[in-house]
C-alpha cells in the first residue's frame, strides 16, 4: 500500500502536531480533534490512511472509526491506543478498524507497517531503530515541537536530534 495522505484523529494537540510534523514532509497530512471534524475531512480529501486514537475527550474513537469507514471505505484506518485489551482489539476490528496498534507508536511506524517497508516483527519486539523513533516523538510532543529543549533532554546535540528527525521522516 502507497500512503500519500493520511487524516490524524486525536483530542491531544501535541500528539496531532508531533505526528502530523513527522509524516509531513512526504505526505498530505490531515488533522481532526473530533468525530465531526474527522468525517467532514474524510469526506472531503478520502485519505488513503487515518490514525484515530481510541479516547477522543469524551468520545470514543470507535465512533470515529465507524463515521470513516461510512464516509470513506477504501481508507485504511489504524486505532491506536494505550489501553488495549482483546476485547477491545475485537470491537475496534467490528467497527471497521482494519488495524489495532498499541501506544507508544509514531507516524512513521504506522506507515512503515502498512506499507510493509520493514520486515515484520513477528514476536512484537520493537527494534532499537523504531524503539528510538517513539522515545524521540514522545520527547518532541513533551517539548512541544522545541527542538533544542528536546535535544537537552535527550543529552545530544540540536544537530543531531535534527538528523535523526529526518532519518526517521523517510527523507
Amino acid at each position: 500500500m502507497q500512503v500519500r495522505t493520511v487524516l490524524l484523529v486525536d483530542d491531544d494537540e501535541r500528539l496531532l502536531a508531533a505526528m502530523s510534523r513527522t509524516l509531513s514532509p512526504l505526505r498530505s497530512v490531515f488533522t481532526a480533534s473530533d468525530t465531526p471534524t474527522a468525517a467532514s475531512v474524510c469526506r472531503r480529501e478520502h485519505p488513503d490512511l487515518a490514525v484515530v486514537d481510541l479516547r477522543l475527550g469524551s468520545a470514543s474513537g470507535l465512533d470515529a472509526v465507524r463515521a470513516l469507514k461510512a464516509e470513506s471505505p477504501q481508507t485504511v484506518i489504524v486505532l491506536i491506543s494505550g489501553y488495549l485489551t482483546t476485547d477491545l482489539t475485537v470491537e475496534a476490528v467490528k467497527a471497521g478498524a482494519d488495524v489495532v496498534m498499541a501506544k507508544p507508536v509514531t507516524g512513521i511506524d504506522i506507515v512503515r507497517r502498512l506499507e510493509q517497508a520493514e520486515p515484520a516483527n513477528d514476536d512484537g519486539t520493537p527494534t532499537l531503530a523504531s524503539a528510538e523513533a517513539a522515545h524521540i516523538a514522545r520527547v518532541m510532543t513533551d517539548c512541544n515541537g522545541n527542538i533544542s529543549e528536546a535535544a537537552r533532554r535527550l543529552g545530544i546535540s540540536r544537530s543531531t536530534l535534527q538528523r535523526k528527525l529526518r532519518k526517521n521522516s523517510g527523507s
